[in-house]
Order: C-alpha cells, then sequence, then structure tokens
C-alpha cells in the first residue's frame, strides 16, 4: 500500500516480476485485502507464486515513521515485516515511508550482531558504473563508528552482490585533502583508513559522478541531501533540454535524431532502472523503493531484493563486521 501510486504499480510490479523472474518463488502483497484482489483482478494477476496477506492500515507519508510502526500493529509495513520475522518470507519491498520501514525493519528484525546503525544505500550511476551512497537516510544524527560500519556493509554489499572484486570506499567531505573536513569527518577518516577497506580518502560532490567509488560515506542527513540534490538536478536537466530541443524546426528535427541516445542516457541516470536501496546492517532484507516508483522499477525492486537474499547478505555483513573489528 505504499507509494504515490500504490496498489496499483506495487501489483504492476510484482506482475512483471514474477514473470520475468523465475527465481522468485513467491510474492506476498500485503495491504488491504479487499483493495488488493480488485486490483490484481484488474491487471489479471493470479497464480499460486502470490498471494495476498490482509492488513488494514496504512502509515501515511506525513506521519512519523517509529510512531507508526508502534501505534499501527496492522499495517501493512508492519504485517509485511512480520513475515520475515516470522520466517515465512526472505524480504520485505517498500515504496511507502521510508522512516516506517527503516523502524519496522530495525524494531521487529534487529541490526544483526555487531551492527549498531542500519544504513540506505542508495545507487547513484557515474561514469564508472554505481555508487553506493551509504547511509541516504536511515540515521541522520550517525556517531563516527556509524559510518566506519556504513562503509564495511557498503563494501561487502559492492563486493557480493554487485561483484566488485576490491570496492573503492570513499568519504564525503568538503576537500579531499586528508585534513579538511569537521572534527566528525577527520574522526571517520582516521577509523576507515585503519580499517582495512580500499579506502581511497576524502571525496567531494563532484567525484560522485567523476571518480570511480563503489561506496561512499556520510551521515544519514548528508547522504539524503545529497541524493535528493542529484535527482532534482537530472529531472530538471531533462526538462530543460527537452524544452530547449522544441524551440524551432531545426533544433525539432535535431531532436529527432538525437532521442534514441536522450532516451539511453535518461534510462542510466533513472532510479528505475535501479530499483530500491538496500538496508543494509538487519537481520533480514529490507529494501526501500522510491515513493514515486514505477512498475518497472517496484519489478527492479524485487529483483534486487531477490539477488540480495540468494547472495546471503546478512551473514558476509555479520562476518565482516567482526573481522574488521570495533574502533576502540
Amino acid at each position: 500500500m505504499g507509494g504515490d501510486h500504490a496498489p496499483a504499480t506495487n501489483i504492476g510490479g510484482a506482475k512483471h516480476a514474477l514473470a520475468d523472474h523465475p527465481e522468485i518463488e513467491r510474492i506476498y502483497l500485503v495491504g488491504d485485502e479487499r483493495v488488493v484482489r480488485a486490483e490484481m483482478d484488474a491487471q489479471g494477476l493470479s497464480g499460486h507464486r502470490v498471494e495476498i496477506v490482509h492488513a488494514p492500515e496504512v502509515i501515511g507519508m506525513d506521519e512519523s515513521g517509529a510512531k507508526g510502526v508502534r501505534r499501527k500493529k496492522a499495517s501493512s509495513i508492519s504485517v509485511a515485516t512480520d513475515l520475515v520475522k516470522g520466517g515465512t518470507c526472505e524480504a520485505v519491498v517498500s515504496a511507502g515511508n521510508t522512516g516506517a520501514a527503516v523502524a519496522a525493519a530495525t524494531i521487529k528484525l534487529r541490526t544483526l550482531p555487531g551492527v549498531e546503525r542500519a544504513g540506505i544505500a542508495s545507487p547513484l550511476p557515474n561514469e564508472h558504473g554505481l555508487c553506493n551512497i551509504v547511509d541516504a537516510g536511515a540515521n541522520p544524527e550517525a556517531k563516527p563508528r556509524h559510518l566506519l560500519q556504513y562503509g564495511i556493509m557498503g563494501a561487502v554489499y559492492a563486493k557480493r552482490v554487485l561483484g566488485k572484486a576490491k570496492p573503492c570506499v570513499g568519504l564525503m567531505s568538503v576537500g579531499t585533502e586528508d585534513e579538511k573536513g569537521t572534527d566528525f569527518t577527520r574522526e571517520v577518516f582516521a577509523l576507515l583508513k585503519g580499517s582495512g577497506l580500499n579506502f581511497v580518502g576524502n571525496i567531494e560532490g563532484h567525484d560522485l559522478f567523476e571518480r570511480e567509488l563503489d561506496v561512499v560515506v556520510c551521515d544519514g542527513f548528508t547522504g539524503n541531501v545529497v541524493l535528493k540534490s542529484c535527482e532534482a538536478t537530472a529531472k530538471a536537466m531533462a526538462k530543460w533540454v527537452k524544452a530547449e530541443m522544441m524551440k524551432g524546426v531545426v533544433r525539432k528535427f535535431g531532436a529527432m535524431l538525437v532521442k534514441p541516445a536522450f532516451k539511453a542516457a535518461m534510462a542510466r541516470g533513472s532510479y528505475e532502472s535501479y530499483g530500491g536501496s538496500p538496508l543494509l546492517g538487519t537481520n533480514g532484507v529490507c529494501i526501500i523503493a522510491h515513493g514515486g516508483s514505477s512498475e518497472l522499477a517496484i519489478k527492479n525492486a524485487l529483483r534486487v531484493a531477490a539477488e540480495s537474499v540468494s547472495h546471503r547478505l546478512g551473514p558476509h555483513i555479520e562476518e565482516e563486521i567482526a573481522r574488521c573489528g570495533q574502533p576502540g
């Protein structure tokens, strides 16, 4: 029931995921049974690989996530997370209230041994592939040791799920020199440098798109601002380019010629292509999809969930947290 276009896009995305990913054994659609079933019938979705789980309540986008989870025990995100907690499911995917998804996962599933705070890993495409920002909003008021763990967990995700042999980890700061930044970022720098990770040092905003990076570490406040600023910039640029292309016959003709390249570039930078952001560090897979997710985005979020399950991401994170040790 979560997202700007729920439940239609969520059900449509599930339908496409079931068709394109046979490795997904079953999808449970959690929400108001009457509403969900009506939409399933409208889209022609049925079969033994899909099942409805009734949840009469919804945590709105404007509600406090933690309070909503505690108050609305029968909300769709709470019931969906309980399915993972009880072992019925191996992953939960939500395009709804991010705070509620994070709260439900951390309260009900708990964090993995050694992990103090879960972090959202949000993919950002650049010249070299994908760069994951960790944390992108789960923990706005983080401590230096939390960012060390974000670096470890992000590196595990990049290695195990994305296939990076030696993930490059950078720290978001205001300059590339070692001494740049606040007291907070300098402390994080020292922790990451001594962690055994492939730490490449401080990075700046432009490095997100120009430099070979697999993980960029920052607190949730900074990460969320960076991510949403990048998304808004991409949308604005696409709108401006389209408007300029429509000015005059010559430009319109040129636009027809470059339309395939323009569409390809837009797809490369679209969140729809990457689906969802894993909440790293919880004792169970939780994928957070964009609130404005389309059917394609939901399908890919379900794919990301299946990939995280198949690569046994949780045990690998637990192992690396123990191996890298904790800051003294």
